[in-house]
């Protein structure tokens, strides 16, 4: 039986920046305008964090029965690994999914935006069909474009809208910067996983560019955050500059993936893109609420 700590590798925590950063930047756009909410707030972070270890569940069980877990530089995976039974992890997701959809129904009747339900499916059925079912879309190149819908523009305005009742320049610019690093992160994984996931006949978007696009695509996907930066400075206050704190936990990852580095050299870029995006939602977060 898999322990405690192999369930919480394959939940993938490393990643879960990815749904606090969107959440945390769509509050900090609520509180710009005066229309913070802490507990629908909550709420969306809920739904965020629910909703990504569901698809981390959800990814494992499926790469798993299609048996293009066997070769994996990465994390442990469960089903891959034989360590837990197909069934056990779809159930855990499926789990996920349902404490998501009820907090995501919550919102739904707080704010009386019942049209909300529909994007809810959207994202449910993009968590399940980016490797699951007949023809997965993360096995054809667009893994990286949903990562920056679910994981920016849909967290970020959702958290916003259901709070205030509409969304901001802000809050839209700030979700863009958000998705591209989703991307990288994605990215940055199909790169490490590049060799096997080719073997396998994933062709994700890594798989597609080659080595050398593949890292020039991870590269501009990180660094895009800050153009982000630059025109909020430019715009609204020099308080955005607090942004560039990212750059300092990016610019070595993005070094190191230029520099050639392969396999299990990759997954500390992984983590460090992660964090950077965390500290840019926090920097800009703060920047927003002062300016």
């Amino acid at each position: 039986m898999a322990t405690v700590a192999q369930w919480m590798a394959g939940a993938r925590v490393r990643t879960l920046p990815n749904s606090i950063s969107p959440v945390l930047v769509g509050a900090g756009a609520a509180v710009a305008i005066d229309g913070f909410v802490w507990w629908q707030a909550v709420l969306a972070l809920v739904v965020a964090l629910a909703f990504q270890v569901g698809v981390n569940y959800a990814n494992d069980y499926s790469d798993g029965i299609r048996g293009t877990d066997a070769e994996r530089v990465g994390p442990l995976r469960l089903v891959g690994s034989g360590l837990v039974p197909p069934k056990a992890v779809l159930t855990a997701a499926l789990v996920c999914f349902g404490i998501a959809c009820l907090a995501g129904l919550g919102l739904v009747i707080s704010s009386g935006q019942w049209w909300l339900i529909a994007v809810g499916l959207v994202c449910l059925l993009g968590a399940w069909y980016y490797t699951g079912g007949k023809n997965p879309y993360g096995y054809l190149g667009l893994g990286e474009l949903a990562v920056f819908l679910f994981f920016g523009p849909v967290p970020v305005l959702g958290t916003m809208y259901v709070q205030t009742g509409r969304i901001s320049w802000f809050g839209v610019v700030a979700s863009v910067a958000l998705g591209c690093f989703s991307a990288a992160v994605l990215a940055v994984n199909n790169l490490r996983d590049l060799p096997t996931d080719k073997e396998s006949g994933k062709h994700t978007m890594a798989v597609r560019l080659g080595d050398q696009g593949a890292r020039t695509f991870y590269s501009l996907l990180a660094l895009a955050p800050f153009v982000v930066t630059f025109t909020l400075t430019f715009l609204v206050s020099p308080w955005f500059l607090l942004g560039l704190f990212a750059a300092i936990q990016v610019s070595p990852s993005v070094r190191t993936v230029y520099s050639g580095a392969t396999g299990p050299a990759l997954i500390p870029v992984l983590r460090d893109t992660g964090l950077a995006m965390l500290v840019w939602a926090v920097a800009t977060t703060v920047a927003a609420i002062v300016s």
